[in-house]
């Protein structure tokens, strides 16, 4: 096994004999870096020892669910720096626009071994089956985008953070390590495979043809590079106040990691490394953050293949959102008045706004912001499927574990009943009161900005 690879992050997908081949394969599927990647690492390795070079595939796929503009030139912006990066280690970027799974088949023939690194959604637990079950060489899959590997971390669903956070402090230590880098033996520059990594942004984004209604974002830009310029600006002027600051939507004293560690642009153990170097409150809130509540939302969506549906929250949630359905509500709105944050609540409107024109909503808001969305529609079902439908159809970091969990958890997934009261039956239970006593909000409406 590779110095610095954990055994535990690396399984066989199939059992094929060794074959010959011309190159060493690595689908870049979902850790879009050159740092600190085990399976980049492990590829390279097996690359060296087979005296073969590497060539690393990512497919754009235009059908990508619920993927727009936004989303791919966030993801290429990062894609871009990768191809840069693996250039200067000899390595060629295949990246053409294509459904992955078929994509990696292709190149897979003329490969002697493939390596790929590990998502947790429905797609892509289909896209590796296929994979499986047709790549005519061996393929491992390496994980690198959780600190602890999720069937290590849990054997199962865990009903709450309560119950996940002890498993993951017993064996946190064990797996947060660096892994390095390595430069394969042998350059792939020069071999002929068809690749569009060359091409401009706005090339590729036109060959994709993807939906342009949500435009990309002017305040974030993809990149392990932004992505640690933003975060080393965390830990300088936000970390030592994280505890408190996080909770604030008038300070909003977030990391902002989230839609990198989306797209796998940086390591969640780099980032657990730097902040453990630092003292105080701040780093233990971090940690809570990145590694229990992070990695139970992984567990959410490993586990539970309706993590994207109602049927997804706990029999409790069910059962007193279904007592309730029919309960008056004092206002409802459309999915179309709440997309344009048409509502009577100016704290709710500008978290809308803010998530629209950013692509990013304040931590604390998306609780409230969810919950209002329960409130406001005609039946919880419709609640759940229009607060997911926002959130993956604006947010950088939507169709995400995190994502599917936090809307779920507005629901009262990984939370227990409270005081019962109407249309949330026992959900826990936010108001503009709430966030009135707790915050100053007329900072928060500052911050974002009146609309238009």
């Amino acid at each position: 096994m590779t110095p610095g690879i954990d055994p535990e992050r690396v399984r066989a997908l199939n059992e094929p004999g060794s074959r010959s081949g011309h190159y060493i394969l690595y689908w870049m599927q979902s850790s879009h870096r050159t740092e600190e990647n085990p399976a980049l690492l492990f590829a390279v390795e097996r690359a060296n020892r087979a005296h073969l070079p590497l060539v690393v595939y990512f497919g754009l796929w235009r059908l990508y669910p619920e993927a727009g503009l936004r989303h791919f030139a966030f993801m290429l912006q990062g894609l871009r720096e990768v191809a840069v990066s693996l250039e200067t280690l000899g390595v060629r970027l295949v990246l053409q626009v294509e459904r992955p799974d078929q994509g990696f088949l292709s190149l897979a023939k003329d490969a002697a071994l493939a390596v790929v690194d590990r998502g947790y959604l429905r797609l892509h637990r289909a896209w590796y089956r296929v994979a499986a079950e047709r790549c005519p060489c061996p393929i491992f899959q390496v994980e690198s985008n959780v600190v602890v590997p999720v069937e290590k971390a849990s054997g199962k669903e865990e009903y709450s953070a309560a119950t996940f956070r002890p498993k993951m402090v017993r064996q946190v230590d064990a797996f947060l390590h660096p892994v390095g880098t390595a430069t394969p033996e042998k350059s792939s520059l020069a071999l002929d495979l068809p690749s569009i990594a060359g091409d401009s942004t706005d090339t590729i984004l036109s060959r994709i043809g993807a939906d342009p209604n949500v435009p990309p974002s002017e305040r974030w830009i993809g990149g392990m590079s932004e992505a640690m310029r933003r975060f080393e600006e965390f830990l300088d002027r936000r970390l030592e106040g994280f505890a408190e600051a996080r909770r604030d939507p008038g300070k909003d004293g977030g990391s902002g990691m989230s839609p990198y560690l989306h797209y796998g642009q940086v390591s969640p153990c780099t980032l657990a490394l730097l902040v453990q170097e630092h003292e105080g409150s701040g780093p233990a809130a971090f940690l809570e953050e990145l590694v229990v509540r992070r990695e139970l939302a992984v567990n959410f969506v490993h586990y539970n293949d309706r993590y994207d549906s109602f049927d997804a929250l706990p029999p409790w949630a069910r059962q007193t959102l279904a007592l309730h359905r029919d309960d008056p509500r004092e206002v409802v709105y459309t999915r179309d008045e709440l997309e344009r944050a048409a509502t009577h609540d100016p704290y709710w409107n500008a978290a809308q706004r803010e998530l629209v024109t950013t692509g990013m909503m304040q931590g604390y808001m998306r609780m409230y912001w969810g919950k209002k969305v329960m409130e406001w529609s005609r039946t919880p079902e419709e609640a759940y499927a229009t607060a997911l439908h926002i959130n993956n159809t604006y947010s950088l970091d939507g169709r995400d574990p995190s994502g599917y969990a936090g809307v779920a958890w507005c629901f009262g997934k990984h939370d227990r009943p409270w005081k019962e009261r109407p249309v949330f039956g026992s959900v826990r239970y936010m108001n503009a009161r709430g966030l009135e006593r707790k915050f100053h909000m007329e900072r928060y409406l500052e911050r974002v900005g009146p609309p238009g």
